[in-house]
């Protein structure tokens, strides 16, 4: 008879979590590293409890906010190339639902994260219980439901052996790279403390190959055949590239080939920016080297993407009559989209496959398309510097001369976050990666407060790196609790927070879509009634401090470039605070270099609503499905 262990359901599963392993390429490392919590009625006396008992076995760390807490979960992952990942445990009610939108970040980008949420009585000794919430005509509805739809894999603990196969389901969800993403366990707050006897055989050590699928001979051959036949091949490198740790995979393909590698947000840092090869972002916030490329191409090399509307520029930015896609994915789903001929496989290992193939007949694109887009590189690189240079060292600068500082100071070692604004745009277009992980950008769901949580998470994993949290005034105030956090595990991340009065980059949207920036201004309210009044006295630097970060203030450039090397080098969180300029007549970053769909009103009588419609129906003549 097998011998068995008697824990709660709560201790047997931080004692099964602390076993677990990945493994991929003869690497293994621990699949949980810590995990996340916020303790209420809903979990201190179950997990609470049992992460008190397992010691040193599953390390603990404090959160300020349940959906900052799965953002430092998130940039965790994403460091550790999705093989090791955080869990995330809340009460339940409001720290339950508030790890929604966490979740939702999490399955679009396909990085994994582990929640347990507690949940209500699942022998209901008392309905409803505080913070339950009733829903008439289901009895066994909580709000952890919520939770379904933004998890890949979701489950009720509703007695203490449904664990062993939940538990099981869940590390396979983990650690699948075509199914990662959000993983949800409901822990009902009696189950949690119920003991039972588990078998041993639950707690032996698990190692979790990640696999590398190779691809189909079939789909090799026709990819192969659409490769040399094609004149003008594109790559768009997707964050598969980086998933599947294929960037020097991909640098060898396109040296061997000089097919052109333009790459998508996930995918920015796939190369080197002095990689002969690379020519920069593509799509909406892309550069005119990639866009115009993309214009004329007539094969595009999908690798890791999922070809997301910034992308695509909605569908109107592969414009070549007879453009065709080869897809490099490890889903199926994704391999498929725009009518692609699919290569289902691991990127690395297809890459790989496709290198030696091409190789046996020295295929490589024309001389002349080389020339034409290492030409076009070179002329954008020009207006990169251009946009990144201050030539007054005294006067405020702008935002892409933030990033031009940043861009003098900084290595390879350096990790630069961001998620949401005008800055995504700037740092797609001009931001010079120098490695693979340097370049962090969360543009899947694009969700404001991303930054400094997942700095956090990016800095517990790379303690040894220098890592940035670049935020606008509006991001900021979204979610700036886990400055606690970061000052608590004396981590030195470096905040940089660019105030420029409200939600510039929706402003200048809305500018363009015919709403006259309504809404988007941090200012007091004017006689008119709309918020065109003076800025308000809001002092965010203040408040960073407050909160324990030391504060580095800057009133130009000569201050900022300062700031930012005393940021660099100090050992302890730091925020550096620079209003930036927003007047017209300072130079920025070169404008979009292809289209967005946001619809605009059909019908309006303002002058800007009936301008930007009639905007809108010249770029909508432009879509087209590729089928």
């Amino acid at each position: 008879m097998s011998s068995t262990r008697r824990l709660t359901t709560a201790q047997a599963l931080v004692s099964f979590l602390a076993r677990q392993y990945t493994e991929r390429d003869g690497r293994r490392q621990r699949l949980i590293g810590a995990t996340w919590g916020i303790f209420g009625h809903g979990n201190v006396a179950g997990i609470g409890q049992a992460l008190v008992e397992s010691g040193r076995a599953m390390p603990y760390l404090q959160g300020r906010n349940e959906q900052a807490m799965v953002h430092a979960a998130v940039g965790y992952a994403r460091q550790c190339g999705r093989l090791s990942a955080h869990a995330v445990t809340t009460s339940i009610g409001p720290g339950a639902t508030n790890l929604v939108t966490g979740a939702a970040l999490a399955t679009v980008n396909h990085l994994p994260v582990l929640l347990l949420p507690g949940d209500t009585f699942a022998t209901r000794p008392a309905d409803p219980v505080l913070q339950q919430l009733e829903v008439p005509y289901a009895g066994d509805v909580s709000v952890n439901d919520c939770l379904r739809p933004v998890s890949r894999y979701f489950d009720r603990i509703t007695r203490p052996e449904a664990l062993v196969p939940a538990a099981l389901q869940a590390v396979r969800t983990l650690t699948d790279p075509a199914q990662t993403g959000a993983v949800t366990l409901a822990l009902p707050q009696d189950v949690q403390v119920q003991a039972y006897d588990w078998p041993e055989e639950f707690f032996a050590e698990r190692v979790w190959h990640v696999r590398r699928p190779a691809p189909d001979p079939q789909e090799l051959d026709r990819a192969v055949r659409a490769v040399r036949g094609a004149r003008r091949p594109l790559i768009v490198a997707g964050g598969g590239v980086h998933h599947s740790a294929a960037e020097s995979t991909l640098a060898a393909f396109a040296a061997a080939t000089r097919i052109p590698v333009a790459s998508t947000q996930a995918g920015k840092g796939s190369l080197r920016h002095d990689h002969p090869a690379d020519v920069g972002g593509i799509g909406h916030t892309g550069t005119a080297t990639a866009d115009e490329l993309a214009r004329t191409a007539d094969l595009v090399i999908g690798i890791g993407t999922r070809y997301s509307d910034f992308t695509t520029a909605s569908a109107t930015l592969f414009a070549n009559p007879g453009v065709r896609f080869l897809n490099l994915n490890i889903t199926g789903f994704d391999a498929h989209k725009l009518g692609a001929l699919p290569l289902v496989a691991d990127a690395r290992t297809a890459l790989e496959a496709l290198t030696t193939a091409l190789a046996e007949r020295n295929h490589r694109v024309d001389p002349a398309y080389e020339t034409e887009y290492t030409d076009a590189k070179e002329e954008w690189e020009r207006r990169v510097t251009a946009a990144f240079t201050a030539p007054d060292p005294h006067a405020r600068p702008t935002q892409a001369q933030v990033l031009g500082l940043l861009d003098d100071l900084v290595t390879e070692d350096d990790v630069l976050i961001n998620a949401a604004g005008s800055l995504p745009g700037d740092l797609h277009k001009l931001w010079r990666t120098r490695s693979p992980r340097q370049y962090h950008v969360e543009y899947g769901y694009s969700c404001m407060g991303y930054e400094i949580p997942a700095a956090i998470g990016v800095q517990l994993a790379a303690p040894d790196r220098p890592v940035w949290a670049l935020v606008g005034d509006g991001t900021y105030l979204m979610n700036p609790t886990e400055i606690v956090t970061a000052v608590q595990q004396e981590l030195p991340v470096k905040l940089v927070v660019l105030q420029n009065h409200g939600y510039a980059s929706i402003g200048g949207l809305s500018e363009a879509v015919g709403a006259e920036r309504f809404g988007t201004a941090y200012r007091h309210r004017a006689a008119d009634g709309t918020f065109t009044g003076p800025p308000l006295p809001v002092d965010l630097a203040a408040n960073a401090g407050s909160l324990g970060m030391r504060v580095l203030r800057a009133r130009s450039v000569r201050d900022l470039r300062e700031a930012l090397r005393e940021a660099r080098a100090a050992d302890r969180p730091t925020c550096v605070y620079v209003e930036t300029e927003t007047a017209d007549t300072v130079s920025g970053p070169p404008p979009a270099q292809a289209w967005w769909d946001v619809p605009v009103a059909e019908t309006a009588t303002r002058p800007p609503a009936v301008r930007a419609r009639e905007e809108y129906d010249r770029h909508v003549a432009d879509r087209r499905h590729h089928l």
